[in-house]
């Protein structure tokens, strides 16, 4: 377990690279959270998780990114619930009422979802058909700029039934996100999936420094919406 110092030094870490998708150094944190501690003192801090395997270096440079682990850990002991702000819940009640069926309901929340997240929204309808939209959102993170990781996203996505069978085998009951090699996308990638009761599967897809707690809120929303709906 991490001292309350350590797990506020890893919070701001995780959220500073979540917003800007680079590496982050202590007079970078001293500065924007305006810390009454040297910087010295935060490089301490930043040594220890590093030590624990947290937070890593990503090349030579001073500045730190979260590890698979830390990531884990911030979802799981550290992270608050994000509140949707009334242009994302009205964003997303629109799209509910554009129709009133079903498949074609979840279809327009998914866009309206991946444009809210910036990052991709993945469905499987029923027991056999899939849906994904917001790849251009999605490849458009730092992460994808790289070919490869581009490729190997696209190979994921080619086999996207097989993805989300698996997903199907089990119920989520509610938004569950599965990070790095937890995640039936990729070790680079991460994903909050939830189960709805009209027998969808819906996940959100980004990168491994996505913002779960958003997207958390946007999935719970979602299901209020549908539920709401059929009700």
């Amino acid at each position: 377990m991490l001292d309350d110092r350590l797990k506020e030094m890893l919070a701001m870490v995780i959220e500073q690279v979540v917003h800007t998708g680079e590496p982050v150094g202590s007079q970078y944190l001293v500065q924007t959270y305006n810390l009454t501690i040297s910087p010295a003192t935060a490089r301490n801090y930043l040594s220890a998780l590093e030590q624990d395997e947290y937070i890593t270096h990503p090349h030579t440079s001073s500045g730190r990114i979260p590890t698979e682990k830390g990531y884990h850990y911030y979802v799981e002991q550290i992270m608050k619930p994000r509140m949707l702000s009334k242009k994302e819940r009205n964003d997303l009640e629109t799209a509910a009422q554009a129709t009133h069926e079903d498949e074609r309901n979840v279809k327009q929340l998914a866009k309206s979802a991946a444009d809210l997240a910036q990052n991709a929204v993945i469905i499987g309808i029923g027991d056999m058909d899939s849906f994904y939209t917001g790849l251009s959102q999605l490849f458009s993170q730092p992460e994808f700029k790289d070919w490869n990781r581009i490729v190997s996203m696209s190979d994921i996505l080619d086999r996207m039934d097989e993805v989300l069978m698996t997903l199907r085998q089990k119920f989520y009951e509610r938004p569950t996100p599965l990070i790095g090699t937890n995640c039936p996308f990729g070790p680079m990638c991460g994903a909050v999936v939830t189960s709805l009761k009209q027998g969808h599967v819906i996940g959100i897809l980004g990168p491994m420094r996505m913002d779960y707690s958003h997207a958390i809120s946007l999935l719970n929303h979602i299901q209020s919406l549908l539920d709401d709906t059929n009700s």
